[in-house]
């Protein structure tokens, strides 16, 4: 005797990888995410989520990565010894460029 298809099963396993998949694609880093404590994990972490790492730098005991991710460019600061995002930056394309009128 053959088992009936069941869609519902269908359905319910075809809308986890959809959500699944939809998690992964708008994946960010946020404050308060750990990327790690060296250059290389924090490049690492950033490349993971899609962000390309344009500058990298260190400051007053914390990271500094400047990135760019669909366009957008921020500053990612974190701390040296924890290695929690502190603060993101969006990146004004304007900045230094005043009129002289």
């Amino acid at each position: 005797m053959k088992t009936p298809f069941n869609s519902t099963a269908i359905t319910l396993l075809s809308a986890t990888g959809l959500i699944a998949s939809m998690g992964t694609a708008l994946a960010a880093v946020s404050i308060g995410d750990s990327l790690g404590t060296t250059e290389a994990d924090i490049r690492s972490a950033l490349t993971a989520q899609g962000y390309t790492v344009e500058e990298f730098e260190t400051e007053d005991g914390k990271l500094e990565a400047e990135v760019m991710k669909d366009g957008q460019e921020m500053e990612v600061v974190i701390d040296a010894k924890s290695g929690l995002v502190l603060e993101l930056e969006p990146e004004d394309d304007d900045e230094g460029d005043k009129d002289d009128d």
